[in-house]
């Protein structure tokens, strides 16, 4: 087990903290990992991608728990897979196509670990057929503060406070996942326009139900009757029949392609409105208006952005906030006001997206409800921004809605109870499995969790 004292910061950039950052080999070594924490406490990270403050702990430890990543069983006849947190999403496929399976649930990066998917309880493009990835899981074994290693099943309370509980019951060190079938490693995909927030909410709610996967890219300095004009992209895996002749002879053949790095450098204020409003204006043109059953690869579909590494260094050193909120049906004509809002603004955002979500998931501190869920990214230099969301969070808030803390980095404490209702819970049973506060991090102490 090796340490050294680093700076660490989520995937946004915008606030590393400095800490002592332990890369243990075995569970053994998690355990002593733990047990050697300070006053500061620990908190585990995998892949680094959540967008703010959760996997940080200024002046604590942060476990990095990348290197255990064995998949230790795989039932390809049930399609269910054991393995160690560390792994992650990328090489679950990399095995598991070739045998006809696929990851239940998956963000817009196949680099999390699994571990990390379930702390944040991550969604996909599919959470209203399939739920978030913690309904997939069933059963995880957790060392706890006290030393105690638990295998928690589906159902248990200690299960519903660590799906999204951002790694504060314990560490993960393993888990049962249950997969998804599928014959080809393509996907069928149909792609439409959208004039505007009200044409695009209206296809979505007439139409997603034919499809698994339903995700709409926005252009969010559109005003006026294009406010909220969009590309409605869905899908579902392809069956066999659907490829062409020569590609059935390998038809779960993974070979995700990439491009060259972004950058280590590049200037403040390169995606600026006139740049972004340049972009948006093109990424939208360039969409057909109709286009049915195109075959992609699966990481065309689903993981664009992990065909350039680091595509995160393109908002420059000061980095970008990724702002992701939820409101519920009923609650249209709030998503409507705060999506004008941000059109008035001139927010410079070339990655939004709208989708639906279905029922919500057990977890307690689980970020999705049935309703509409908005991620932007914006720079972080953009002037007023934290005034601004500021003001958007009380929207929310007024609304119902709630703020996705595995993407959050400036929420305040204040209003996370109106937004989760099963804070007292947690903070109870957090309490009573960690009263000495070991296991800790930027965003518990900032939201006190």
């Amino acid at each position: 087990m090796s340490a050294d004292t680093v700076s660490v910061t989520g995937w946004g950039r915008t606030a590393p903290t400095t800490a002592r950052l332990v890369r243990p080999r075995s569970y053994e070594e998690v355990a002593d990992a733990v047990r050697a924490c300070g006053a500061r406490g620990g908190i585990a990270r995998g892949l680094g991608r959540a967008y703010g403050d959760a996997a940080q702990n200024a002046g604590g430890s942060v476990l990095d728990m990348t290197s255990l990543d064995r998949i230790r069983a795989i039932d390809a006849e049930a399609g269910v897979v054991v393995c160690d947190a560390g792994v992650s999403l990328h090489r679950l496929m990399e095995v598991l196509l070739p045998l006809g399976w696929f990851v239940p649930v998956t963000p817009g990066t196949r680099y999390v670990t699994v571990g990390g998917a379930i702390g944040a309880d991550i969604h996909g493009k599919n959470h209203h057929v399939s739920g978030s990835f913690s309904r997939h899981v069933a059963a995880l074994d957790l060392l706890t503060a006290d030393g105690t290693v638990h295998t928690v099943k589906r159902g248990e309370p200690l299960f519903d406070a660590t799906a999204g509980g951002m790694g504060l019951t314990g560490v993960i060190l393993s888990a049962t996942v249950e997969l998804l079938p599928v014959q080809t490693s393509l996907m069928s995909v149909d792609t439409e326009r959208a004039t505007d927030l009200d044409d695009l909410m209206a296809r979505l709610t007439a139409t997603d139900h034919r499809y698994r996967y339903s995700v709409a890219w926005i252009d969010l300095l559109a005003r006026g009757a294009a406010m909220g004009r969009s590309v409605l992209t869905r899908g579902d895996h392809a069956p066999l029949d659907a490829l062409p002749v020569r590609a059935r002879r390998a038809p779960l053949t993974f070979r995700p392609g990439q491009l060259p790095a972004a950058p280590a450098f590049v200037p403040e204020g390169l995606l600026g409105k006139a740049t972004v409003g340049l972009f948006n204006e093109l990424w939208y043109r360039k969409a057909p208006r109709a286009r049915r059953g195109e075959l992609q690869k699966i990481s065309t579909f689903f993981h664009p952005l992990d065909g350039v590494p680091h595509w995160n260094r393109i908002y420059g050193r000061s980095g970008f906030v990724q702002y992701q909120f939820v409101l519920g049906y009923g609650k249209e004509e709030a998503l409507r006001r705060i999506v004008g809002r941000i059109s008035q603004r001139g927010c410079p955002s070339f990655l939004a997206v709208l989708k639906r979500f279905g029922d919500g998931d057990p977890g307690w501190l689980s970020f999705p409800m049935p309703g509409w869920t908005l991620a932007l990214d914006i720079p972080a230099t953009m002037p007023g921004l934290g005034s601004f969301l500021d003001e958007l969070d009380e929207e929310v808030a007024a609304a119902d809605g709630r703020i996705y803390l595995a993407k959050d980095s400036r929420l305040r404490p204040e209003l996370l109870g109106a937004m989760y209702p099963r804070l007292g819970q947690f903070r109870a049973l957090r309490e009573e499995l960690d009263p000495r506060g070991v296991f800790t991090s930027d965003l518990s102490r900032r939201l006190s969790l």
